[in-house]
């Protein structure tokens, strides 16, 4: 077998996540809760859960998220759908959280819960994160846990939420982490809360992988990005785009260079001071996280993704994912649903 290699520092960050780089240690997964209030935005409590449990797919055990309602029995979500808790949300159950979501709709009546209220000062005072969905930032606002704190929530309950937390930052953002209050106003405002905490708590890689899944669907050969946090002149990042858009069929130096109108030793030496590495690995670290991330998220074979990636033969395509990955291609695993 070939020797295994490492990713240069511009292509480190799409990468970590695929090298388990960083597994967490047993027994410490976040345990989050959510509670289902009446008439709860069913969009919205999905595209926060399903972004915990995809990066549960990425780093196992991660999260551990639980249910719970006010009352036993079902609840009714704001599409219609039944949905059975796990539990009834009691003070005992707070000891074995370090999250708690309070879940919302546009249908869910804003009143002060007997139950609820003290449920919610109670974790509080035990120190868990607290988060709202769609209105649910009001509940947390009458139970005056959002003095101080800016949040978000549905427009169609911002006035409410102003003349009750009037000590309260209530913006028309539609999300906002701060602190240890999470709050979301829609499904999506939701889903980048959710990116934005775990970001917080495990880094940007683990995040623009959930995005590399979540967001697939938005374009099926959407191509690999270069890492947000990596700094790149102008004329670089020309190159790198040039590169992007030429995965199928590479780029040479010499043609590179021509359509940024640099010289090649300019182009060298933009990708030596900027990203610590040469041009053509770049190009085939480019080529082989996109490789990568089509062969999980699609159904393509192995034949149509080398392809697509500009490798010339298998045998070439192999050596090379081995390298990196540390395995054959044959033996990736597919993510697709």
């Amino acid at each position: 077998m070939s020797e295994r290699r490492e990713f240069s520092g511009g292509m480190q960050g799409k990468n970590y996540r695929y090298l388990n780089a960083d597994k967490p240690p047993p027994g410490t997964a976040t345990r989050a809760g959510f509670v289902l209030l009446e008439h709860f935005s069913l969009p919205a409590f999905t595209q926060m859960l399903d972004t915990l449990v995809t990066a549960n797919l990425l780093r196992p055990r991660l999260f551990s998220p639980r249910t719970f309602g006010m009352l036993e029995g079902e609840v009714v979500s704001d599409l219609g759908l039944v949905i059975r808790p796990d539990a009834r949300l009691e003070p005992s159950v707070l000891k074995d959280l370090d999250l708690l979501v309070i879940c919302g709709g546009y249908r869910t009546e804003l009143k002060v819960d007997e139950a609820l209220i003290p449920l919610l000062m109670i974790a509080s005072e035990r120190g868990l994160t607290l988060a709202g969905l769609w209105n649910g930032a009001w509940f947390l606002g009458a139970a005056g846990l959002l003095e101080g704190y800016r949040c978000a929530i549905h427009p169609e309950h911002r006035p409410a939420l102003a003349e009750m937390a009037r000590v309260s930052h209530v913006t028309s953002e539609p999300f906002v982490v701060d602190r240890d209050r999470l709050t979301a106003s829609s499904p999506s405002g939701a889903f980048h809360m959710a990116l934005e905490w775990i970001k917080t708590l495990h880094g940007e890689a683990l995040v623009e992988g959930i995005e590399d899944i979540l967001s697939f669907e938005e374009s099926r050969y959407r191509r690999t990005k270069p890492s947000r946090h990596i700094s790149m002149s102008a004329p670089l990042r020309e190159v790198v785009k040039l590169m992007e858009a030429n995965l199928e069929e590479p780029l040479e130096m010499e043609q590179l260079a021509e359509y940024a109108g640099r010289s090649r030793r300019q182009i060298e030496r933009l990708f030596k001071e900027q990203l610590g590495t040469t041009p053509q690995r770049y190009y085939l670290e480019l080529r082989i996280t996109e490789a990568r991330r089509l062969l999980q998220h699609t159904e393509l074979s192995q034949v149509e993704v080398l392809v697509a990636c500009g490798f010339v033969s298998p045998s070439h395509f192999s050596k090379c994912y081995s390298a990196y990955f540390g395995y054959r291609p044959s033996r990736e695993k597919r993510l697709v649903k």
